[in-house]
């Protein structure tokens, strides 16, 4: 499937970052970022600028490339992802449900999906800090967005993700 012409956002771009993964593991992994992107709502909570997701980072197996699926047993890896957001306020849950939601209900029982919030300053205090758990992973993940370099999803409006 190819991305429509009015559509900034490329999919093949983000698929590209998880080229060592399985054509399947890719676009489940797109399709995760897309969603996040386009049902982040943070009109949920006051905050004294407009939120914005600055970076959507792949850690754990995935990312490592040691990633393991069983179908005898039906285990498999989580996908981990950390998104790192403008203002802490945004890491309120209520900002994320809808895109809790949506990746409940699209991708089910096919894969499970481990998301961590941090504000950006969260960052900075783990960098002043030397926080090696937080630090080791950001450096050892795979950043599927970064605000700074990606382009945004086309349309925002009617509250769906494309596809």
């Amino acid at each position: 499937m190819t991305t429509p012409p009015n559509d900034v956002y490329a999919r093949e771009v983000v698929m590209a970052r998880v080229g060592h993964l399985i054509r399947r593991k890719q676009r489940e992994i797109e399709r995760i970022t897309r969603i996040l992107r386009a049902f982040f709502d943070p009109s949920q909570v006051q905050a004294p600028e407009p939120g914005q997701i600055k970076r959507i980072i792949l850690i754990g197996p995935y990312a490592r490339r040691t990633w393991y699926e069983d179908s005898r047993t039906i285990d498999f890896s989580d996908y981990e992802l950390w998104i790192v957001v403008n203002h802490p306020l945004f890491t309120d849950e209520r900002c994320w449900q809808r895109a809790r939601d949506v990746i409940r209900s699209e991708l089910g029982d096919r894969c499970a999906v481990d998301l961590e919030i941090y504000a950006k300053s969260d960052i900075r205090v783990a960098k002043a800090e030397r926080d090696t758990f937080i630090l080791d992973r950001i450096e050892a993940g795979i950043t599927l967005h970064r605000s700074s370099r990606d382009a945004p999803l086309a349309a925002r409006g009617g509250g769906r993700a494309r596809t």
